[in-house]
């Protein structure tokens, strides 16, 4: 078993925290990737919006979320650990490999089963604990950023 990535809020204000940090980051990416793609200033300005400011910082804050990857054997000890906690699980229960991000904020977690594709099932983990846990949390505590 082992844990990768960068956030594991504690707290609706640590997850609120952390989501705010991430927001001068996504306006530097994607301000360098509107220049790399050779957007003049009037282009730039109708296509770089607030909405899309926003879509960088929610990826960037769902790619940096603390996920666990182990084995059937280690989730089932993490829940049996962890009793109190509402469990999203996609997947088979067949499938021997789990990947899970837990949300003390909301005693929620989301886990996912793979066979073999590990990275995909931590990306795709990690997109579905944002939309599930993370944004319904934060959508009022944090206005979205809309100076591009």
């Amino acid at each position: 078993m082992r844990t990768e990535g960068v956030f594991s809020p504690q707290t609706a204000d640590d997850a609120a925290e952390a989501f705010e940090t991430v927001g001068p980051a996504a306006q530097t990416v994607v301000r360098e990737t509107a220049k790399a793609m050779e957007f003049d200033r009037e282009e730039y300005d109708r296509r770089v919006t607030g909405e899309v400011v926003e879509t960088a910082r929610d990826a960037l804050f769902a790619s940096l979320l603390s996920v666990t990857i182990g084995d059937r054997e280690e989730w089932e000890a993490w829940r049996d650990e962890h009793p109190g906690y509402d469990v999203h699980e996609t997947g088979s229960e067949s499938v021997e490999r789990v990947v899970w991000h837990a949300a003390p904020a909301t005693e929620e977690v989301v886990a996912a089963t793979f066979q073999s594709e590990e990275e995909a099932a931590i990306g795709t983990l990690r997109r579905q604990a944002f939309g599930r846990i993370y944004q319904p949390l934060l959508k009022d505590d944090v206005p979205g950023e809309s100076d591009g």
